[in-house]
């Protein structure tokens, strides 16, 4: 996997986590204070293995190496949904004329 994918797919379940977090508050209680929160996900072995090597190297450099880690573990993301509701396609012209 390369460095893009790597950063690619952690990007999206970082703020997929994000999300999760906003909407379950109660999950984010089991969290402490200033943690690293390293994010596992069940169908992508290879980030998941990825995520904890990148995390065991990076206390070297933390600038609070007693900083509480906290594994997240999940089996999947689901597939992205469109939010839009009842889209259309207009022509400029149309637009115009509304």
């Amino acid at each position: 996997m390369t460095y893009e994918e790597i950063m690619e797919k952690n990007l999206t379940l970082s703020f997929e986590f994000s999300l999760y977090v906003a909407q379950h508050p109660e999950f984010a209680s089991h969290i402490p204070p200033n943690s690293r929160v390293v994010l596992l996900p069940g169908d992508d072995p290879e980030l998941a293995h990825i995520n904890r090597e990148t995390v065991d190297k990076s206390l070297e450099l933390d600038d609070e190496p007693s900083r509480p880690i906290v594994y997240v573990e999940f089996k999947r993301l689901l597939p992205a949904r469109s939010r839009l509701v009842r889209p259309r396609v207009r022509s400029p012209r149309a637009l115009a004329l509304a």
